[in-house]
């Protein structure tokens, strides 16, 4: 092992047993090899600096070979090379941080030594110019521009290592160094065409990153030619051909790639060759190349002519309907091209590297920057800037791709430097890491050395800038956006209320005031509801009433405006703009629970939160929302609210099943709202009856149960029902009967008071109509009671309410035993007698005739109507109370369950079973949908008018005639049905 020598201690490897071999006797002479110390105060501070590179051992082997060919034939030269770094401090830093990061420009140095002058510092103390000009370029000839090409990018190189200016000094300095080197090669080309050959008027625009004024150490300058017409295209070319072969011999290779057609194509166009090929063949990927051209040489009069012709058409672009998927599937088409081995270490490329940036602040433009001209910067950064500032991106969110753009991009430029090659990956090796993470300015920290930080750094802007690109890239607003045409997106007055009339809107007048109040003044509230509004307002036409849907947007803005959260979710939250529209242009229903909730929009965000939330976690939540507040106002206030919520979740699910690209993931069916709504009235009642025994407490050891009915124990509740109840009760041992009925009975007002209470929510009827001798009975009964009511004096409709009763919350052991009670009555053995059965069919036809609300169409009444919910859960009770007894499969509260169940054992057809099931589904479906149209419940299909189309757009958005043809045709087969059950 190599023994150490105090060289080490300046960062040398090998414990600088090669460090002294350079710097002592036999090398660079700075270092007393006896006494193991500098020989003098300028060798101290040569050393320190030395120290400070990137990579000290590669700064001093530089340095020496630098020094030695400096000193060839003339030992003077070198002395003064070493006496410039003693007494010029900002040449030594410069000097040496570019010998320690750069072998290529190191390399450079030791065949022209005498460039070391380039980096001195000036009379005026100041360092020299490193903004990109061509430093002493005088010669038209191709090595003057090599050397003056080196010397500015030497001093570019110095700068962007020591003065801590930043990247985008750097990335300008480099893209005007490749302005004027394409300006003095176009010079030295025209220089050389033959004699009497006229001048052509050619231009040379930049594309790529030269364009966007971000241009790397290495990589290929993206242009196109263009040539004022045909009388130039011969010059011209041999012009063009001439710079690409110059500059390569130069700098980097030109890359005119990005022509029409290719490389396929002609090297130079016309201006009207070029017209017409990006208005008849271009993609929409060469229109987003465009987003970054600007003159850069030649005729740049011609160049800026070119860019005004086209950028109509870039402006475009977005508005073809296969654009944002077009830019989608190149970035897609890129990742997938990546060497497997090198995925993981590509910043440019990769997932989460410098790609993903550009893609999404690209595809913004293109879309938003139709109409907002300040987003038409070819810079990333700066058109990232503007975004934020128009609104179309987060604050925050911009400010993390800035800062990953710029980690990114200074990665990128230490790892060209190093060799000057053109490279985007990380080093996999040891040492390649450790003199990466020196170069960027990372230090060894207590704990964690300088490869682990950066490792960090890398790893947490990577993850950042792969999360907001598919965040950015794949929003659904863009694609929504996009599909305005530029003229719409225009909020101007005159054109906003003609479109507003074009579109449908009963008020353009009071429509525009809308419009003004929400998108008026210069704040970022009202940048990004004019980025909205244009989108939105197609999707409100859509709807029957689309002044409706804007007032209710305007409504809902008012209230949320001033939160910081609401226009950021509209604008990044996915589908949750237009997913607002259509709930608010189509239910009043859900409008009012929102605007009572505000909040309760986040839930439009998630297609996890447009999912009925599980029984039991609504039982729990609903019971410790009462049960944290010991005020029974306060308690109940809580559930109501929770229950406002979980409407308002089930409600947008509804809406959004049939909304396309709209719905949820798993759209819901009617019968799962059904379950869903039954769910959340459970939770509500045992809720409700908590607080009320703790209201009413009562004798210890009561026992209390509700026992659900009608839709509410069928699982069948839909937006309008009540809550049918029988409310049973156990008393004490020892308890006097009276003492344990008025508890009881106080324990079921209480409920029925606290959800009873006037209330701006939709109102939860409790009914217990349905309780022996019906509104004359007692509210409350005990089991015994029950059995004995049942056992002695129930009549056969009762019986056949008890088909759907259920155990709903209170005591689960005396619920199951009422279950139990209730099987004697709804499966009496042997079925029902013939009397019985003609008692049922009388029944029913008198509630047709009776209880059908004057008026009413009888064709189109969803619940009493013919071939609508009642036939069939006639038709379907009539057969449980008959077998039930002999087929067990048949003891189920759910219709459609018991249905199924009567066709599966051959007690009903499988076409009429279909055929109800059908009428049942749809009659559930359109009284459910009503209800979210006009906000209140009705039970009657209108023949015609808004509230008919508003149903049908929720149900299958075709036409309200054909619908209403369907609607007949289908109950007309279940009415049959039904009639056939009944009479069999």
């Amino acid at each position: 092992m190599t023994r150490p020598t105090r060289l080490a201690r300046y960062g040398f490897a090998d414990n600088g047993a090669r460090a002294t071999d350079l710097l002592g006797p036999g090398g660079l002479r700075l270092w007393d090899v006896e006494a193991q110390v500098p020989v003098d105060e300028d060798a101290a501070g040569l050393l320190d600096a030395l120290s400070k590179a990137a990579e000290p051992n590669l700064a001093l082997r530089q340095l020496h070979r630098i020094v030695e060919s400096a000193g060839r034939g003339d030992e003077t030269k070198a002395a003064e090379l070493l006496a410039g770094l003693a007494g010029d401090l900002g040449l030594r830093r410069r000097f040496l941080a570019v010998l320690g990061a750069s072998s290529a420009l190191g390399d450079h140095l030791v065949a022209n030594p005498d460039e070391w002058r380039s980096l001195a510092t000036g009379r005026t103390g100041l360092p020299p110019e490193a903004d990109g000009g061509l430093a002493g370029f005088e010669q038209l000839t191709v090595p003057a521009l090599r050397k003056a090409y080196r010397i500015s990018l030497l001093r570019i190189a110095a700068a962007d290592l020591t003065a801590g200016r930043g990247l985008e000094p750097t990335m300008a300095a480099l893209s005007r160094l490749a302005d004027e080197t394409l300006a003095a090669a176009y010079a030295i080309a025209v220089d050389g065409l033959p004699a009497g050959t006229p001048e052509p008027r050619l231009a040379v625009v930049a594309m790529g990153k030269c364009g966007g004024y971000e241009l790397n150490y290495v990589s290929d300058v993206d242009v196109i030619f263009v040539a004022a017409g045909d009388e130039d295209l011969s010059a011209g070319t041999t012009v063009a051909a001439r710079l690409m072969e110059i500059c390569g011999m130069v700098a980097w290779p030109v890359d005119a790639a990005l022509r029409p057609e290719g490389s396929r194509g002609p090297l130079v166009r016309t201006l009207a060759s070029h017209q017409a090929y990006y208005r008849r063949w271009a993609r929409t990927w060469e229109f987003q190349a465009l987003l970054k051209a600007r003159p850069a040489a030649g005729d740049l009069a011609l160049a800026q002519e070119w860019i005004a012709d086209l950028a109509p058409l870039v402006w475009h672009a977005a508005e073809r309907p296969e654009a944002v998927a077009d830019v989608r599937d190149m970035r897609r088409r890129i990742i997938d091209n990546i060497p497997k081995k090198e995925q993981n270490r590509e910043i440019k490329r990769g997932s989460g590297g410098l790609r993903d940036i550009e893609f999404a602040v690209q595809l913004l433009q293109l879309v938003h920057g139709r109409i907002d001209e300040s987003l038409r910067d070819p810079g990333t950064i700066p058109a990232l800037r503007a975004l934020v500032a128009g609104g179309y991106v987060g604050r925050q969110d911009g400010e993390t791709l800035v800062r990953g753009y710029r980690f990114l991009r200074g990665v990128e430029h230490r790892l060209q430097l190093q060799q000057l090659k053109r490279t985007h990956t990380v080093p996999d090796d040891p040492a390649g890491l450790r003199w990466l993470a020196a170069a960027l300015g990372y230090t060894a920290v207590p704990g964690r050395d300088a490869v682990e930080a950066f490792r960090s750094d890398w790893v947490g802007h990577a993850a950042s800038v792969r999360r907001l690109h598919v965040k950015l890239l794949y929003q659904p607003l863009l694609e929504a956006v996009a599909r305005v045409p530029a003229e719409e997106l225009r909020m101007v007055p005159e054109s906003a209320k003609r479109r507003l009339e074009i579109l449908g809107f009963a008020d353009a007048t009071g429509a525009l005031r809308h419009l003004e109040a929400l998108t008026g003044g210069v704040t970022r509230t009202a940048a990004i509801q004019r980025t909205l509004l244009p989108m939105l307002l197609q999707d409100f036409a859509d709807a029957p009433e689309p002044d409706r849907g804007l007032l209710n947007y305007r409504a809902v803005s008012d209230k949320l405006g001033s939160t910081p959260w609401y226009l950021r979710l509209l604008r990044d939250g996915g589908p949750v703009a237009r997913r607002l529209a259509r709930v608010l242009s189509l239910s009043r229903y859900a409008t009012d629970l929102l605007t009572r909730d505000p909040e309760a929009l986040r839930l439009l965000a998630d297609d996890g939160e447009l999912l009925p939330r599980a029984r039991e976690k609504l039982l729990d939540g609903f019971a410790a929302a009462g049960d944290r507040h010991p005020d029974p106002v306060k308690a109940i206030a809580a559930v109501r609210a929770l229950r406002r919520r979980e409407l308002f979740r089930i409600a947008c699910a509804d809406i959004l099943s049939q909304g396309g690209d709209l719905a949820p993931d798993r759209p819901l069916g009617v019968d799962a709202i059904g379950v869903a709504l039954s769910d959340v009235t459970d939770a509500t009642l045992n809720a409700a009856l908590r607080i009320a025994r703790r209201v009413k407490p009562g004798p210890d050891g009561l026992r209390f149960a509700v026992i659900g009915m009608g839709r509410l124990g069928g699982y069948e509740m839909s937006y309008p029902s009540d809550a049918d109840v029988l409310f049973v009760y156990e008393k004490p041992e020892g308890c006097p009967d009276g003492e344990a009925s008025a508890a009881a009975h106080a324990v079921a007002e209480e409920m029925r008071r606290l959800l009873n209470a006037p209330a701006p929510d939709p109102a939860l009827g409790v009914d217990a109509d349905l309780r022996p001798e019906g509104r004359q009975g007692p509210l409350v009964r005990s089991l015994p009671a029950y059995r004995q009511y049942y056992d002695r004096w129930s009549k056969v409709w009762e019986a056949q309410a008890l088909l759907r009763a259920r155990f709903v919350c209170g005591d689960v052991e005396l619920g199951r035993r009422f279950e139990t009670l209730a099987d004697g009555s709804r499966y009496p053995d042997g079925g029902l007698t013939r009397e019985q059965v003609i008692e049922i069919r009388r029944i029913k036809a008198r509630v047709e005739t009776e209880r059908l609300p004057r008026g009413a169409d009888p064709n189109t009444h969803t619940k009493l109507g013919r071939g609508g919910l009642s036939d069939v859960e006639w038709a379907v009770q009539l057969t449980q109370l008959r077998n039930a007894h002999a087929v067990p499969e048949l003891r189920k509260t759910r219709t459609l369950e018991a249905l199924a169940a009567a066709a599966a054992d051959g007690l009903i057809s499988e076409s009429d079973a279909a055929e109800m099931t059908a009428g049942w589904t749809l009659a559930a479906q359109v009284r459910n949908a009503l209800t979210l149209v006009r906000g209140r419940p009705t039970d009657q299909l209108p023949r015609h008018g808004v509230e008919l189309a508003g149903a049908v757009l929720l149900l299958d958005g075709g036409d309200p005639g054909e619908f209403v043809d369907r609607y007949l045709r289908l109950t007309r087969r279940s009415r049959a049905a039904m009639e056939r059950v009944l009479e069999s």
